[in-house]
C-alpha cells in the first residue's frame, strides 16, 4: 500500500537522468503494493530548486512523462551528490489524480518535498493551525500538511538542522506513516522516519562497513555525533576513514525488493526512529527514548535475489509464484523437517514449547488468505494438541475488546508482517501478558519484531497482490507447529507419521496438480462471463472453499462465495438453478458422505456443479460432466492440493476478463492502515 523509493548518491557522480532511472526502477519494483498514481522529485539544473514530475495511472505513464520532460543536456552533466525522492500513491485522502499525488510542497518555491505512506488521523487540527498562519493548501491530502509543518517549523527556527525539523514536526503528528524529506534549502541531505508504516534504509559502499551495527543518537547537536557515525575502513587497515571521504549510496525504501538490485545491506527502521543523511554520513536518532531500546540497529544481509523478483518467462507473477510453490513449500521444511528421523524442529518457537503446552488456548489472528490458512489448520490443531484453537479476523479483534489472559497463545500470521489490523492486534494481546508467535514471510518486519517466537515461512518474495505460495506456506508452517505439539504424545503417533509421509511427497503431488492448469484455462472459458460462482465443501476443504472464492473476487471482480456445504438447506441452496455456475470438492475423507449428500441436493436442482475430486474417483464423478482430479493424500492436507486449481481458475478467468492479475483494483499487497 504506496510505496516509497529515495535515492542518495554522494560522491558517486550520476547524472540526474541516471537518478531518474534508478527511482523509477525502483518504484516499479514496488509497483506490486497497489497504487493509482506516481510522482517523482529531484533538483533542477542549478541545483537552486525541485523539479516535480507527477501522473495518475501505471509508472509507464510516469515513465513517458519524464523522457518529455527531461531532455536538455543539462540532466545529462554528472552530479556529486544528489538526492531523488519517489512514489507510488494509493489513495486515501483525496481521489486520484496529479494534484493529490506525491511528493507534495511545502510552498511554491518547492522548499520541502515529502513522500509519505501510512494516515496522519490528526491532520485536520494540524491544518486549521497552519491556515491560521497564512497557509494555503492545494491538495485534498494529509501529507501536504507534513510538509508545511516543516516549512512553518523552519521559518520560526531558522537554526535547527533539517532533522531536528523532521523530528519536531513528527512530533506534533498522530497516526500511522514513513515519510522521506528533500529541500532545496539542505541540499545533498535526506531525512527519513516511520511509525507503524515500514521503512528501510540500503546501503552501498565500495570499501567494507568498520561495524555491523548503527548507534542510535539521542542528541539534538549534529556536530556532536562524529564519533557514532557510520564509518567505513580501509581494505588494509582497522583504522577508521571519514565516511565523507569515500563514495557512498543509500536506498531508502518501503520494501527489499526495491533495493536488492543495487545492495544486500539494509537497516529495518523502527517506530520513531528517524534515519538522517548529512554530508554523506548515516545517523539513525530516536524520537523517544525507553528503557528498552536497544543501542544500535543492526545491518541486515539480504538473501533475497534479483532473480526471485523478476517474472522470468511467465506472463504474470501471479503465474509464476503459482508455478513456485513445489519449490515453496520445500523451502518451508527445509531444515526443520527430518524425514529419515521423523522429527520436526522449529528453531523460532523451540524454547517456547514448554510454556505453549501449558497455555489455556491458541488463537489464530490474521487477515484474508492468512485468515483461511488459520481455519484451513485448525481442526488438525485442536486434534494433535487437544487445546480450544479460536481463529479471529484481526479487523474485528480490536471492535470486540476481546477478552485475553495470560495463559493464552496467540498466533499473528501474516505475509508481509506489516498488516496494520494484524500489528494492532498484536499489541492489544501482547499488553495483556499473551504469549506472542508471529508467522511472517518478511524478516525484519513489525511482526517479526514484536513477537516473542514465531516462525519464518521461507516462501521467498511475493510480489502478486494475491496471495499464493505464502498461502500454503503458512499452511504448512501451522502443521509443522501441530506436529512438534504432539511429538511426545504416543497415542498420536501413527497419525502424525501418515501427515509426515503426506509432507515427503507434497511437493511431487503440487506438480501433478499444476499439470492441471490446460484443463482448468478450458473450464475458465466457460466461467469467464458468468456474474457469479459458488463453491462448496466441508471439513478440510472448506478453508478452500473460502480462499478459493477470495481470488475468483480479488483477480476477476466477478462475485464468489465460498460455502459450508453443510449449510446448503439452510440458505444457500435458494441460489441454485442450472444456470448458476457451482463449484464442489468432494474428497473420500471422513466428510464424503456428507458432501455427497450435498452434490446430490445440487444435482436434483438442476445444478450442474463442476467437481474437484480424487484421481480415479469415478463414482463422484459421474454427478458432473466437468471434474477436476486431484492426487489422495491425507486427509489434513487436502487443502493445499485443492487450493491450486483454485488459484488457476481465478488467474485464468482474470485473463478472459482482461483484469490486471497482478495489481487488482482498488487493492494493495501490504495493508499497512486500517
Amino acid at each position: 500500500m504506496c510505496g516509497i523509493f529515495a535515492y542518495l548518491n554522494y560522491l558517486t557522480p550520476k547524472s540526474r537522468l541516471e537518478v531518474l532511472d534508478l527511482l523509477v526502477t525502483g518504484l516499479k519494483r514496488l509497483e506490486y503494493r497497489g497504487y493509482d498514481s506516481t510522482g517523482v522529485a529531484i533538483d533542477s539544473p542549478d541545483s537552486k530548486n525541485i523539479v516535480m514530475v507527477k501522473r495518475m495511472g501505471k509508472v509507464k505513464v510516469l515513465e513517458d512523462a519524464i523522457q518529455e520532460h527531461f531532455t536538455g543536456g543539462e540532466y545529462s552533466e554528472p552530479v556529486a551528490t544528489h538526492i531523488g525522492i519517489a512514489h507510488t500513491r494509493w489513495a486515501t485522502h483525496g481521489e486520484p489524480c496529479e494534484r493529490n499525488s506525491h511528493p507534495q510542497r511545502s510552498d511554491e518555491g518547492n522548499g520541502f518535498v515529502v513522500v509519505h505512506n501510512g494516515i496522519i488521523t490528526n491532520y485536520n487540527d494540524v491544518k486549521t493551525f497552519l491556515r491560521k498562519r497564512g497557509y494555503e493548501f492545494e491538495s485534498e491530502t494529509d501529507t501536504e500538511v507534513f510538509a508545511k509543518l516543516v516549512h512553518h517549523l523552519w521559518k520560526t527556527h531558522p537554526t535547527y538542522s533539517f532533522r531536528e525539523l523532521v523530528e519536531q514536526a513528527i512530533l506534533q503528528l498522530e497516526g500511522a506513516f514513513a515519510v522521506a524529506v528533500k529541500s532545496k534549502h539542505f541540499p545533498g541531505e535526506c531525512v527519513a522516519a516511520r511509525r507503524s508504516s515500514p521503512l528501510l534504509v540500503g546501503i552501498k559502499t565500495k570499501t567494507r562497513l568498520a561495524t555491523d551495527h548503527i548507534p542510535i543518537l539521542y542528541g539534538k547537536d549534529d556536530k556532536k555525533q562524529t564519533s557514532d557515525q557510520v564509518l567505513p575502513r580501509s581494505d588494509s587497515t582497522s583504522e577508521f576513514m571519514p565516511l565523507e571521504e569515500k563514495e557512498v549510496e543509500y536506498f531508502f525504501a518501503s520494501d527489499a525488493s526495491a533495493v536488492i538490485e543495487h545492495t544486500n545491506r539494509v537497516i529495518y527502521l523502527e517506530d520513531d526512529d528517524v534515519a538522517a543523511v548529512r554530508d554523506g554520513t548515516l545517523s539513525i536518532h530516536r524520537l523517544k527514548k525507553s528503557l528498552d531500546d536497544p543501542h544500535a540497529r543492526e545491518i541486515t544481509t539480504l538473501k533475497m535475489e534479483i532473480q526471485q523478483i523478476m517474472k522470468g518467462n511467465y506472463d504474470y507473477f501471479m503465474q509464476k509464484e503459482i508455478f513456485e510453490q513445489p519449490d515453496s513449500v520445500v523451502n518451508t521444511m527445509r531444515g526443520r523437517v527430518r524425514f529419515d528421523g521423523n522429527a520436526i524442529v522449529l528453531g523460532g518457537i523451540k524454547d517456547y514449547i514448554p510454556e505453549i503446552k501449558r497455555c489455556r488456548r491458541l488463537m489464530l489472528i490474521g487477515c484474508g488468505t492468512s485468515y483461511h490458512s488459520a481455519v484451513a489448520t485448525r481442526q488438525l490443531l485442536e486434534e494433535l494438541t487437544e487445546l480450544p484453537v479460536m481463529v479471529e479476523l484481526a479487523s474485528d479483534f480490536l471492535d470486540r475488546n476481546t477478552p485475553i489472559f495470560r495463559d493464552d497463545v496467540c498466533f499473528f500470521i501474516s505475509q508481509s508482517g506489516e498488516t496494520a489490523d494484524t500489528l494492532m492486534a498484536l499489541r492489544y494481546c501482547k499488553q495483556r501478558g499473551a504469549l506472542i508467535m508471529g508467522i511472517t514471510n518478511t524478516v525484519g518486519s513489525s511482526i517479526c519484531r514484536e513477537s516473542h517466537c514465531g516462525v519464518h515461512i521461507n516462501a521467498g518474495p511475493e510480489i502478486g497482490v494475491a496471495s499464493t505460495k505464502a498461502y500454503t506456506s503458512q499452511f504448512i508452517s501451522l502443521v509443522m507447529f501441530a506436529l512438534v505439539m504432539s511429538e511426545d504424545r504416543l497415542s498420536l503417533q501413527q497419525r502424525r507419521l501418515e501427515i509426515l509421509q503426506a509432507l515427503s511427497n507434497l511437493a511431487d503431488q503440487i506438480r501433478k496438480v499444476l499439470k492441471l492448469d490446460s484443463k482448468v484455462q478450458e473450464l475458465a472459458k466457460d466461467l469467464y462471463q458468468h456474474k457469479s460462482l459458488l463453491i462448496m465443501g466441508r471439513g478440510y476443504n472448506f478453508a478452500t472453499c473460502l480462499e478459493g472464492a477470495l481470488k475468483v473476487k480479488e483477480l476477476t471482480y466477478m462475485h464468489s462465495e465460498g460455502i459450508m456445504a453443510g449449510e446448503l438447506k439452510h440458505g444457500p441452496l435458494a441460489l441454485v438453478d442450472d444456470s448458476m455456475p457451482v463449484l464442489m470438492i468432494v474428497l473420500r475423507d471422513p466428510v464424503y458422505v456428507k458432501c455427497m449428500n450435498a452434490l446430490q441436493q445440487v444435482t436434483s436442482r438442476k445444478g450442474c456443479p463442476i467437481i474437484i475430486c480424487e484421481e480415479g474417483d469415478e463414482e463422484t464423478k459421474a454427478f458432473s460432466s466437468r471434474s477436476l482430479e486431484i492426487p489422495r493424500t491425507v486427509d489434513c492436507l487436502q487443502g493445499i492440493l485443492t487450493v491450486i486449481p483454485m488459484q488457476l481458475l481465478s488467474y485464468h478467468i482474470a485473463v478472459l476478463r482482461g483484469c490486471d492479475v497482478d495489481c487488482p483494483r482498488n487493492l494493495a499487497k501490504s495493508v499497512t492502515v486500517e
